[in-house]
C-alpha cells in the first residue's frame, strides 16, 4: 500500500496532466458508484460495439452508396465519433481485466506513463467534444434533410445526439474525476488542427466540409463562428467538470449519511437482541 508521501510525491509535467503515481490508486477509472465493475464493462463493450456499428455502416454506405468514402473522416462529427468507439473499448477492456484480476488492478496501470496521459485526454474529449458537436450540428447545419430518409434519422440520431448521451453516461455513472485543466488547452488546440484538415480536404477534394468554414461565403462571419466553436469547448469542458463534481459530492454524502446510519442501525439491532427483565428492560 503506497504512503500518503509517495502518492503526493511527483509534481512534474504528469501530475499536472493527471497522471499520478501510482497511476489510478483508488481505481476510479474503472469502476461506478451505482453499479459493479462487471456491470460497468458490459456497458462500456456495448456502447461501443454500436457505435463502432454505426461508424463502419455510414463508412461504408459513404463509399458504396454516394462514393464519398474518401471524404469521411475529414468530417469533425466522425473523427469524434471514431474517438467514443476507441474510449468505450479501451476502457470496456480496463474494466473487465480489473475484473478478472479479482478487482486488483488492470493493465493500463503498468503502461507506459504517455500511454496513461493518452487514456485520460480521450477521456477529456469524448466528454467534452459530443456536446460541441451536437450542438453546432443542430444549431447551424441540420435541415429538412437532416430526417428525409430512415438512414438519414438514424445516423443523425446516433451521430449528433446520442454521442452528447454517452458522455453524459460516462461522466454521471462512472467514478472517473475531472479532467484536469491542462487538457482543456490541449482540446483546444486539437480543434484548432482539425480546422488545417478542413482546409487541406478543400485543397485537394474542393469541397468545404462544413459551410460555415468557406471565408468566400462568411467573410468576417468565420473569425466569429472559429471563436464560438472555441468558446462552446471551454463550457463543454465546464460542463463535463461541474457535472463530475457534483457526482462526487452527490456520493459521497449518501456514502457518509450510510456510515452514520449504520451505528444507530447495529445499536437498534442489539437492544432487539438482547434479553429482557422481568420489568421489560433490555439487560
Amino acid at each position: 500500500m503506497p504512503t500518503k508521501a509517495a502518492l503526493g510525491a511527483d509534481h512534474g509535467i504528469y501530475a499536472r496532466l493527471g497522471v499520478g503515481v501510482p497511476f489510478d490508486h483508488d481505481h476510479k477509472l474503472v469502476t461506478s458508484p451505482f453499479f459493479s465493475p462487471l456491470v460497468l464493462a458490459i456497458i462500456r463493450l456495448g456502447l461501443g460495439s454500436y457505435a463502432l456499428f454505426v461508424l463502419f455502416f455510414h463508412l461504408i454506405w459513404d463509399s458504396v452508396k454516394t462514393h464519398q468514402g474518401d471524404s469521411f473522416f475529414s468530417y469533425f462529427t466522425h473523427l469524434s465519433y471514431t474517438g467514443l468507439v476507441a474510449y468505450h473499448f479501451a476502457a470496456g477492456v480496463q474494466t473487465l481485466c480489473y475484473v478478472l484480476n479479482k478487482y486488483k488492478r488492470y493493465p493500463l496501470q503498468q503502461w507506459p506513463r504517455p500511454l496513461q496521459f493518452l487514456h485520460l485526454l480521450l477521456y477529456s474529449t469524448i466528454t467534452s467534444y459530443p456536446f460541441v458537436v451536437t450542438v453546432v450540428y443542430w444549431a447551424l447545419l441540420s435541415g429538412p434533410s437532416t430526417f428525409d430518409t430512415r438512414f438519414n434519422s438514424w445516423i443523425n440520431i446516433s451521430q449528433h445526439a446520442m454521442n452528447s448521451l454517452y458522455a453524459l453516461i460516462e461522466i454521471v455513472l462512472t467514478n472517473v474525476g475531472p479532467s484536469p485543466w491542462w487538457h482543456l488547452p490541449l482540446c483546444i488546440f486539437m480543434l484548432v488542427c482539425y480546422l488545417g484538415v478542413a482546409y487541406i480536404t478543400h485543397a485537394t477534394q474542393g469541397f468545404y466540409t462544413y459551410s460555415f468554414l468557406d471565408p468566400h461565403k462568411e467573410h468576417a462571419k468565420l473569425a466569429g463562428y472559429i471563436i464560438a466553436i472555441g468558446v462552446a469547448e471551454c463550457l463543454a469542458f465546464l460542463l463535463a467538470r461541474a457535472l463530475i463534481l457534483a457526482r462526487t459530492r452527490l456520493v459521497q454524502r449518501r456514502a457518509s449519511q450510510r456510515a452514520r446510519d449504520t451505528p444507530q442501525a447495529i445499536d437498534e439491532w442489539e437492544a432487539m437482541d438482547r434479553p429482557l427483565t422481568p420489568g421489560g428492560l433490555a439487560v
